[in-house]
């Protein structure tokens, strides 16, 4: 057997260094010699060595070097590798099936046990792995969730305290506690494993099946190198994260949601957002919420926001949609606050619930159709109100009114052109129902409004037009219209009905079949690079295009999008 002083000249020394046989020697020899060490131990190395030494009772195998020396630079996590080397006979307790955040009210990582006859796994991950939600050896337990609903979760002091400053302060500090268990109400039992996983590993694989996320070096936390992160509890463990101080943990759940965002759940994020103080999330919400405000403000999300952040979107300039929407919007933003306060949604209620809300609506912008089929005909306007308004759009007198008068700014069009010029034949363009196509990509997220077509070059004439947008063959949107050209070679927009948005570096397909005129103007010397508003915008041709329009000529010269 080595002895405690055997000088450490290399891998295999340094593993039999973590016998058990060698702790209450190293033990003793740090509480006799603390001063006699050439480079002092890390602090939360030290911690740990006097917590194990103050209590008789704790029963704990932990790696102590014989030699209480340690060569410049070693790091906590150096310190930490041999640490799960340790042979254990016994059961790891429990004995049932490692388990994954949420399925099991009291599960344990037992489906592998620590290596046997000093042989160990050869990374700190696969070592740090069989700890992770282990009964082995854990000095703590947290009771995570309600009362009545709460999960049982064994972890290691030390591994937490290194991983979050929280946790070092709740064991180690002034005021640290002796309890062996502790509650955790406000926390999901999914969340706070996903922590716990992310506090034994390296850093966030790609989450399932959505986006990738990684955190690399120099922060190393957990016990495992897997957390997967989901559209069902990225919040919740954003949460635990900002609880508990782990800043990389928080960083990977903002990126998650910055890549899963989109008008359906923009609002909630925003909410969000909005608490934990992310300033570069809550921006990329603003967004999508101006530029697809009416898929926005009609999205279940959007009932399920606080009130301040009702009233920043109801006030907000910006908003692209018509006023009726956000009417109707506040109206069931009421309907979902009366559900949560268990009253009933009657008109006395749901106008109680908005309050002066209401007033940030600007009524007298939409048009007098718009006001006479929606918003005169429900019942949350008083008769006065809805009198009133419809004096203001109709009388010479007009009343005074409580709700702004002014139409919201909404955001500006831009337009991105790829061709340097137009011209004209007497044998082209022809259409006869073949498709014009093109494909784009952008360099950031942007939201693609419409796309700018060119008309007859003879005279005013109008056009029918199937406009369509697609992203590998699935097609993201599609209308139906008419547009009419005035015989010159100007553009016409021609609009989807909602703004799309396109993500950066991805190659989308725009197409227009037109019916109409049988020569019009056409595109030339075109581009296959394009920066318009700060987005750099690509072509190339696409493999739809049965009419001739490629990256050097023919229609669709332009895009019209929101950046």
């Amino acid at each position: 057997m080595p002895t405690a002083d055997r000088p450490l000249r290399d891998g295999r020394v340094m593993r039999c260094l973590t016998a058990l046989r060698l702790l209450p020697e190293a033990l003793k020899k740090s509480r006799r010699l603390p001063v006699q060490l050439p480079v002092p131990l890390p602090v939360c190395y030290d911690i740990l060595i006097r917590s194990l030494t103050s209590s008789k009772k704790r029963k704990m195998e932990l790696y102590a070097p014989g030699t209480g020396s340690l060569s410049a630079g070693t790091t906590v996590a150096d310190t930490d590798k041999p640490k799960e080397a340790l042979g254990s006979p016994g059961s790891s307790g429990g004995g049932s099936a490692a388990t994954t955040p949420g399925t099991e009210q009291n599960g344990s990582n037992n489906n592998e046990e620590p290596p046997r006859g000093g042989c160990s796994p050869p990374t700190l991950r696969e070592r740090n792995a069989l700890m992770f939600n282990n009964e082995l050896m854990a000095d703590v337990h947290f009771l995570v969730g309600p009362p009545g609903g709460a999960q049982r979760v064994p972890a290691h002091k030390y591994v937490l305290a290194v991983g979050s400053s929280v946790f070092c302060a709740m064991f180690y500090g002034d005021l640290a506690g002796e309890e062996s268990e502790i509650h955790i109400p406000d926390v999901e039992p999914p969340a706070f494993l996903i922590l716990l996983k992310y506090l034994y590993s390296d850093g966030v694989p790609p989450p399932t099946g959505t986006c990738t996320v990684t955190v690399s070096p120099p922060h190393r936390y957990l016990y495992s190198d897997e957390v997967s992160l989901e559209a069902d509890t990225v919040l919740s463990t954003l949460y635990a994260a900002k609880k508990y101080l782990v800043a990389a943990l928080a960083r990977a759940c903002v990126a998650f949601l910055e890549t899963s965002l989109e008008a359906r759940n923009a609002c909630v994020l925003l909410s969000q957002s909005r608490l934990f103080e992310e300033a570069e999330l809550t921006q990329r919400c603003w967004e999508v919420i101006d530029a697809q405000a009416e898929l926005a403000l009609r999205s279940d999300g959007f009932g399920e926001i606080d009130r301040p952040t009702l009233e920043l979107i109801l006030r907000r300039e910006t908003l692209n949609a018509k006023e009726a929407v956000v009417f109707e919007a506040a109206a069931s933003w009421a309907a979902a606050e009366c559900r949560r306060r268990g009253l009933s949604p009657s008109a006395l209620n749901r106008r109680s619930v908005l309050g002066d809300a209401l007033f940030l609506v600007r009524v007298p912008a939409m048009s007098l159709e718009d006001f006479a089929n929606g918003a005169a005909q429900g019942d949350l306007l008083t008769l006065e109100e809805t009198r009133a308004v419809f004096l203001w759009f109709t009388a010479a007198n007009k009343p005074p009114l409580d709700f702004p008068l002014a139409p919201r700014a909404g955001l500006a069009p831009q337009r991105c052109h790829r061709f340097q010029s137009s011209a004209y034949r007497s044998n082209q363009w022809r259409y006869r129902g073949r498709c014009d196509s093109i494909q784009f990509a952008a360099d950031r997220r942007v939201f693609v409004a419409g796309l700018g077509l060119y008309g007859s070059s003879g005279a005013a004439a109008e056009y029918g037009v199937r406009i369509e947008l697609k992203r590998q063959g699935v097609a993201l949107a599609t209308r139906r219209t008419r547009f009419l050209s005035d015989g010159s070679s100007a553009t016409f927009a021609v609009w989807f009905q909602h703004p799309v948005q396109v993500e950066a570096d991805a190659f989308y397909t725009a197409s227009a079949v037109l019916d109409g005129a049988e020569l019009s103007y056409f595109g030339q010397e075109g581009l296959t690079e394009v920066q318009c508003g700060g987005v750099t915008f690509q072509f190339q041709c696409s493999s739809d295009s049965t009419n001739g329009t490629g990256v050097q000529g023919g229609q669709i010269p332009e895009l019209v999008f929101y950046a």
